[in-house]
């Protein structure tokens, strides 16, 4: 067990020209997001590419692989293969939304390499104060590669750490008139003019947002959770202009992979651990909008989509939006959720994104349906055996 403000030869714990892992994890009540990116010799974050999170899951070598963990995030670090302009890879959390580091019940980071831990430190909120983004640990070299305890920060977060490293945080995106406001939860990557940097927003029940227009690349929806050993289909209902309606999927006989134009495609079923479906939707002058849903395998038993951290996540070039299972009241039987809809706005690769977060019935296994241009659940065909 390492202590705060500890600086050693990384080598006298594991070996450093092999991988190892990082795990950062955050107890807490707020949002916490996790990143790893490399500065350079000035101590700049010179190379966007270099920042890994979420949204940017690898280098550009892969010698840095992010992988969410239950309430964290795991870096898988090969420094052997770290390009050479590369000297410092810095760990930190940042809190997307409201509290502070000083809320948390207890901040864990573990360096690990195979199945042991070589290094491990915990500390806990009486350990920090109104920091709402933090450092966490630092691999650097001097010589020889080495690490440093950090966990200090800054209260005006992921945009003062950044800055700090000759970066700038990202603005959220504008929501539509008269919507309420998306929260500000922008992620940043340095100052360049010819990379635009990314944004996420996290909605809530009710809330619209507007997609930023693309240069006609598909926007990606993927279904992810965070309970291990989980399984959930993902799901969309096209709705036409004149009114027909298509269910696009790959768990059910009657589903097709894509529509006829091939503006929504189903990327195929997945079973494996840790890989997630995703359907992408193209802009198409006869669709008005696509309702997005998640259904929870029978094998999974019975278990709220809040208890298993099921979310939404909808890709637009450097734009990000997620909508989660928010609601931790709901019947633990709801086999269905329907996350939101993309609606298609009349002007190419124009779309909108609204926060439905609405539940089947307990035990139902009715798809959703549309009355009119209104989502409604249980009122579609009872889903069929794979």
């Amino acid at each position: 067990m390492i202590q705060r403000g500890m600086r050693d030869k990384l080598d006298k714990y594991l070996n450093s020209s092999k991988d190892f892992e990082v795990e950062m994890i955050v107890s807490g009540t707020a949002v916490y997001d996790y990143c790893c990116f490399g500065v350079d010799g000035a101590g700049k974050l010179s190379d966007d590419r270099y920042m890994v999170f979420y949204n940017q899951p690898l280098s550009p070598n892969n010698e840095i692989k992010y992988i969410a963990s239950n309430n964290g995030a795991k870096f898988i670090i090969n420094l052997s293969k770290l390009a050479s302009c590369i000297n410092k890879l810095v760990f930190t959390v940042s809190i997307d939304g409201t509290g502070t580091m000083g809320d948390i019940s207890s901040h864990k980071i573990a360096f690990r390499q195979g199945r042991d831990t070589s290094i491990e430190m915990t500390l806990g909120g009486k350990d920090f104060h109104s920091e709402k983004a933090i450092i966490s640990v630092e691999v650097y070299k001097k010589d020889v590669w080495r690490f440093a305890a950090v966990a200090s920060g800054f209260n005006g977060g992921l945009g003062d750490l950044l800055r700090a490293y000759g970066g700038e945080e990202a603005p959220a995106a504008k929501p539509i008139s008269g919507s309420p406001v998306a929260p500000k939860t922008a992620k940043a990557t340095p100052t360049s003019a010819a990379v635009a940097p990314p944004v996420k927003i996290s909605l809530k029940k009710g809330e619209r947002v507007s997609l930023a227009k693309n240069d006609g690349t598909p926007i990606i929806i993927e279904n992810g959770w965070t309970a291990q050993g989980k399984d959930y289909d993902l799901k969309a209902l096209v709705r036409y202009r004149n009114g027909a309606l298509i269910y696009i999927g790959a768990a059910n006989k009657d589903e097709a992979l894509q529509t006829p134009e091939g503006a929504v495609k189903h990327g195929g079923d997945i079973k494996h651990p840790g890989e997630l479906e995703h359907i992408s939707i193209s802009w198409h002058q006869d669709i008005t909008s696509v309702a997005v849903s998640s259904y929870s395998a029978l094998e999974n038993g019975a278990g709220s989509f809040h208890e298993y951290g099921v979310f939404m996540r909808i890709k637009n070039g450097k734009q990000t939006i997620e909508i989660s299972a928010a609601n931790a009241s709901a019947d633990r039987r709801s086999y269905t959720l329907c996350f939101g809809e993309i609606i298609y706005g009349s002007e190419p690769n124009s779309f909108e994104v609204s926060a439905l977060e609405m539940y089947s019935r307990p035990s139902s296994e009715n798809r959703i349906g549309y009355t009119g241009s209104k989502v409604v659940m249980d009122i579609g065909p009872a889903g069929q055996t794979k």
